[in-house]
């Protein structure tokens, strides 16, 4: 029995010395990125954080769903006061010059560059990479879930009136849409006209016919930029809008009023609508059978130079005050994302579209857009890249702009119950949009846009 004990004492002391002698596996070091998608897209972040986490065993990235972007933004400013702010944030696009003021932030660039990873700066499209850079082109935040507007149509209806093509121009989209109406479809067109629709119904527009939003170059060369959408060929547009709404050639459709644009068209109720690409997966899941549909760029009125459309979305920010361990794992997650693999399973489970050239080369090599369900896709990479980007459409650099947003939708909303005129109307957006951009003006004084 002794000899027993001798020998487990013997095995016990050996195996304690074994494990003192063999280095302590290192946790990985943890940090957080907060983000503002929900739903279905909640979910692909949280799967492709996973992605990250399985790719290496040196970082932990800790991903959270704020609910929204305006949460999310709002939350970051409210923990970065509390010194609780999450190493990495998605701040959406209209986000960008709140998170260029507010100095709480560490260039992405110089993240990259800090821990060892060469970016090719280039590689991003350029429609893309200049709304997130400073006016000299330095890249503060990396571009993330991207997409751009784009006009849905219905071919079967377009058939039925001799069409196999969408319309280029809004002088072709009027006469199609009397010709449906025409062909008895009581539904040609549907829009809708709250303070979300800024984006397809102002901010596009004005951009491919290369027609400002406001001054200073849409607010890029400084914080006195004051709108001038009244002065534009946005004020022939609404009232082309208004005249086919009033002929029934459009309808208004929102989830207030039972069925948004997006089910409107997918139902086969209406014929056409405007939106984001990103909706091209969800009209794929939800048509009606035997929808036969497709895509195509946002019309220009006759005679126009079409120029690039906007990016919409989010880029990702890395926030100051985080510890060096923290922006490695932050630089490593960048560089994760920015990979041509990554970008294939971003886009083929969400609608975004890539925002790099070689992201987008890695797609079509890969077949992803010869057939359905994402064929058609690549017309937003076409309606991007339709120029270089002018001083005008490389973006809008306005402070408060949500709350501009907001205006839109009451003025046109006004304008539609015809309780103002069209030029009225888009007279008091101006009005109380340039008293937003005071106060916001006054916020930072002597500030000024990098």
């Amino acid at each position: 029995m002794s000899m027993i004990k001798h020998g487990l004492a013997a095995l016990a002391a050996g195996t304690i010395s074994v494990s003192l002698a063999l280095p302590a596996i290192a946790a990985p070091t943890k940090f957080d990125f907060w983000f503002g998608l929900s739903g279905d897209l909640e979910r692909v972040v949280q799967t492709l954080c996973k992605n990250f986490n399985e790719s290496q065993k040196e970082y932990e990235v800790v991903c959270t769903s704020q609910g929204n972007y305006d949460a999310t933004l709002q939350n970051t400013i409210a923990a970065f006061r509390a010194g609780k702010q999450p190493t990495v944030v998605q701040v959406y696009d209209v986000g960008t010059a709140t998170m260029m003021l507010s100095g709480a932030y560490k260039p992405a660039d110089k993240l990259m560059e800090e821990n060892g990873y060469k970016v090719d700066y280039s590689d991003y499209f350029p429609g893309i990479a200049r709304y997130y850079a400073t006016s000299k082109g330095e890249m503060l935040s990396f571009p993330f879930n991207s997409s751009t507007a784009l006009m849905y149509w219905n071919k079967d209806a377009f058939a039925k009136i001799g069409k196999t093509e969408a319309p280029k121009t809004w002088e072709d989209v009027g006469a199609d849409l009397k010709a449906l109406k025409d062909a008895g479809y009581e539904c040609p067109m549907a829009i809708n006209i709250s303070g979300n629709e800024s984006w397809q119904l102002m901010e596009q527009f004005s951009a491919i016919h290369n027609q400002p939003i406001a001054t200073e170059n849409n607010g890029y060369d400084g914080l006195d930029a004051r709108l001038e959408v009244n002065k534009t060929k946005f004020v022939q547009y609404v009232g082309d809008l208004k005249k086919w709404y009033d002929e029934g050639l459009i309808k208004i459709k929102s989830k207030d009023l039972g069925q948004d644009m997006v089910q409107a068209f997918a139902s086969g109720t209406c014929e056409v609508i405007l939106s984001s690409v990103g909706d091209h997966g969800t009209v794929t899941k939800t048509k009606k059978e035997g929808l036969n549909w497709d895509v195509a760029e946002l019309p220009t009125y006759a005679g126009t130079e079409r120029k690039n459309s906007l990016v919409g979305g989010a880029s990702l920010w890395v926030l100051s005050g985080k510890s060096d361990a923290e922006y490695k794992g932050a630089a490593a997650f960048l560089n994760f994302i920015q990979d041509p693999k990554t970008a294939l399973f971003w886009s083929t489970n969400t609608g975004y579209i890539p925002v790099t050239k070689s992201g987008f080369d890695y797609m079509k090599a890969n077949g992803f857009y010869d057939k359905a369900p994402y064929k058609g896709r690549e017309v937003a990479i076409a309606s991007l890249t339709a120029s270089e980007p002018t001083e005008i459409t490389r973006g809008i650099r306005l402070g408060n702009f949500t709350q501009i947003r907001a205006e839109f939708g009451t003025q046109m909303q006004a304008i539609f119950a015809n309780k103002v005129s069209v030029q009225d109307g888009i007279d008091t957006l101006v009005k109380n949009g340039d008293a937003i951009l005071d106060r916001f003006q006054q916020t930072y004084p002597n500030k000024t846009l990098p």
